[in-house]
């Protein structure tokens, strides 16, 4: 049977499979709904398919086979949709005005007459048509949600993908379901491949198994940091994912050719073995390698011996460089292309210091760059420069989406020299691009630590350009930064060398505390954070940052951000907005999880001016500032001073931040770490892992957790291998000299 009932609220939901618990008023009376459906809204209007079942425990309940939303009828129901907050721009208040004036024919109005809204007071022109607008595409997103959802597509992930499609979604998916794989982040081939199941694909077409290719190194590439596979490792794994057997493997290896032959892949054979790699990132690690030739090759005319600059600014400063050091300096400012590597403490801040106040005196234009926003703000703070993000300082043009910059070889940086802090971080793409935009004659200083993790993203470009030996390389082991009583810089490089830590406690920066069990451990963690630091050291709780190994467990940061907002941000009063996942309450810590380049920001400057400009990255960290009633938008300053504004449908794009996984923390230093040891596959609990999270402390780092976990992490010293070629292909490019 069919009925026309009306959303009262939502009791039930499970965000993994959608089931969900409705109370719905029917028939002038409130029943139950239960069934797998998209996530609706209170006030929202349904047309439910399905039948009356007695349920023993919960008595009368519609079971709910299939579900569409239909536009409320009745003034009271329209009022209520209004002030759900599903329409930008409009909240209780504006929506009661509205319905007031117009009553039943609210909806007509809004879609095909929207000007007469501002016959209401406080509706203006502008602001009537941006309600029309986001009335309609409301509409649009509740249709293609509906056929997105019929296809095994969850709610968020439905309004990602009609962010990116808007109202060609239904067309281009029904065409091409595995351009969702190309385009839309978190779609996986599992998920388009059902889809196109379903709308009746050949199994076994060209167009699957070149899709199921492209996927595979895709997946490498962004899961494992591969920038190639053995041409045997990539047909295996496609013939997996399509469920194939081994009897089609001729029939998948002739799609890789195929791919050759459209220009999608790179087929040659590295040391002995036949290698594919995507096209794209075959061009990014040749050019990078051109590129970095291209800069050793310069020679400047105004090269001279900087020793007694050197020593005038030691004795300016009252500091000593020792014989490493000062051949870093004399390496940056006399060489196109040079790298400057070592842990914490060894120097590399006062290096650089050196270096720009060297090419001060000869007037050179310096630029300081960094990959992230905490990063970048790290580097000003400590050079007395302004830093910027590499993304910023190659201008993204957010309308073009990802990868399109202003800055590039047509339009280069203005720059004598360019300093690269944090370079670890750096994948293949974004050096890329960076390269693109520096002249050929612009010298590049790149700073990192090797033994920190390697770029999320794929490559592994600082410890192939050692390995290299081509470009001129400065080590640093000698550790000075290091007070009597702290322990931090020595006990990472103890662990960096695979010895274990002093952990008895003697030190005032440095603190272990035996765990017992999981549970246990993950009560402490917050007893940490919330009570017991803050009382100790007098930080704000929020300021004290945990890294945990893993999303999942009872030290997982899902977890962990649960119990830490409940004891540190409670929700006493005041607004709060969730999404299928989280609530959120003002002044929650929270982190943006996705890189968006559209998003607009403004930024309030120290000497008083306002800087507007568009894009939040993956890895920003903020605070929430505002919670709009009427609307339901989120506003989150983020550390670098970015102020943006979240519709309800954007916050997929945020996650809590009290505790994030210590990949999350690359780039990016806390006044106090907490770091619970936790079991977990050798591939991930390894020794750079630890050595990772206890550098990105200044002031005081815990570790809880048993001692036997921790020599565990402390003797796996797994790296695992990184398929890249930019090594091999910086020997070519220098060879041919």
């Amino acid at each position: 049977m069919k009925i026309i009932a009306h959303v009262d609220n939502t009791v039930f939901r499970n965000a993994e499979n959608g089931y969900s618990v409705l109370s719905l008023s029917y028939d002038k009376k409130r029943i139950t709904a239960v069934g797998n459906m998209p996530e609706v809204f209170e006030g929202q209007t349904l047309e439910l398919e399905g039948e009356f079942v007695v349920n023993k425990k919960f008595g009368e309940q519609f079971k709910v086979d299939e579900m569409k939303v239909v536009e409320p009828n009745t003034v009271p129901a329209i009022e209520k949709y209004l002030a759900s907050g599903l329409i930008y721009g409009v909240g209780p208040v504006t929506a009661k005005k509205i319905v007031d004036q117009f009553g039943e024919d609210t909806l007509t109005i809004m879609e095909f007459n929207p000007t007469k809204l501002s016959q209401i007071r406080g509706i203006s022109k502008q602001k009537a048509i941006e309600i029309s607008n986001a009335y309609n595409e409301m509409k649009e997103m509740q249709n293609v949600i509906m056929f997105l959802q019929s296809h095994f597509i969850s709610t968020n992930m439905s309004i990602k993908i009609f962010n990116i499609y808007k109202d060609k979604t239904i067309e281009l998916v029904k065409n091409n379901p595995y351009q969702l794989i190309e385009d839309v982040d978190g779609i996986g081939f599992a998920t388009a491949d059902k889809i196109a199941v379903k709308l009746g694909i050949d199994l076994y077409g060209e167009n699957r198994i070149k899709a199921g290719l492209i996927y595979t190194l895709k997946t490498a590439s962004e899961r494992e940091g591969h920038t190639f596979l053995p041409k045997n490792d990539l047909i295996a794994n496609c013939i997996e994912i399509l469920n194939f057997t081994n009897n089609e493997q001729s029939l998948v290896s002739k799609c890789v050719d195929f791919l050759q032959l459209e220009g999608m892949v790179k087929n040659f054979s590295h040391h002995g073995e036949e290698v594919t790699m995507l096209t794209r990132s075959y061009f990014h690690e040749k050019y990078i390698a051109k590129k970095l030739y291209k800069l050793s090759l310069n020679q400047f005319d105004d090269r001279f011996n900087f020793i007694d600059n050197i020593n005038h600014y030691q004795r300016l400063h009252k500091i000593v460089l020792n014989g490493e050091q000062t051949d870093a300096v004399l390496a940056s400012l006399n060489q196109g292309a040079s790298i400057i590597t070592g842990g914490p403490g060894t120097g590399k801040t006062t290096i650089v210091r050196c270096i720009l106040e060297m090419l001060k005196q000869q007037n050179k234009r310096v630029l300081l760059y960094a990959p992230t926003g905490r990063a970048s703000k790290r580097l000003s703070e400590s050079s007395g420069m302004e830093a910027k993000t590499i993304h910023r300082a190659l201008e993204m043009n957010p309308t073009e989406g990802e990868g399109f910059f202003h800055r590039n070889e047509d339009n280069p940086i203005d720059a004598d020299v360019v300093i690269i802090d944090e370079m670890s971080m750096v994948d293949v793409a974004l050096f890329y691009h960076l390269l693109k935009a520096l002249r050929s004659s612009t010298r590049l200083v790149m700073v990192g630590d090797k033994d920190q993790l390697p770029s999320v993203g794929a490559g592994n470009v600082l410890r192939d350009l050692i390995e290299s030996k081509r470009i001129h390389t400065t080590q640093l082991v000698n550790i000075y930064r290091q007070g009597n009583d702290s322990l931090i810089i020595t006990n990472a490089h103890l662990i960096n060398n695979g010895k274990m830590p002093i952990i008895d406690n003697s030190s005032k920066d440095f603190f272990y505390e035996n765990g017992k069990d999981l549970i246990s451990n993950s009560e402490t963690v917050v007893d940490l954070v919330s009570t017991r630091l803050p009382k100790y050291f007098g930080y704000d709780p929020k300021e004290i940052q945990v890294l945990a190994p893993m999303k999942a467990g009872p030290c997982g940061i899902d977890n962990l951000n649960k119990k830490l907002q409940m004891v540190i941000n409670p929700h006493f009063s005041g607004i709060e907005i969730s999404n299928e996942f989280t609530k959120y309450h003002v002044g929650d810590k929270v982190m943006q999880i996705v890189n968006n380049y559209e998003i607009e920001y403004t930024k309030y400057e120290e000497n008083g001016m306002t800087q507007q400009g568009s894009g939040v990255f993956n890895g920003d960290i903020g605070y929430i500032t505002h919670i709009e009633p009427d609307t339901h938008e989120v506003t989150i300053r983020f550390d670098d001073g970015k102020i943006c504004k979240y519709p309800k449908t954007e916050l997929y794009q945020i996650t809590l931040a009290y505790a994030i996984t210590i990949h999350k923390s690359q780039g990016s230093e806390f006044d106090c770490v907490v770091i619970p040891l936790v079991p977990g596959a050798p591939i991930i609990i390894t020794r750079n892992l630890l050595y990772t999270a206890i550098t990105r402390a200044k002031k005081a780092v815990v570790l809880i957790g048993s001692k036997q976990m921790l020599a565990r992490m402390i003797h796996n010293n797994y790296t695992s291998k990184r398929f890249t070629m930019l090594k091999d292909f910086l020997n070519e490019e220098f060879k041919n000299d």
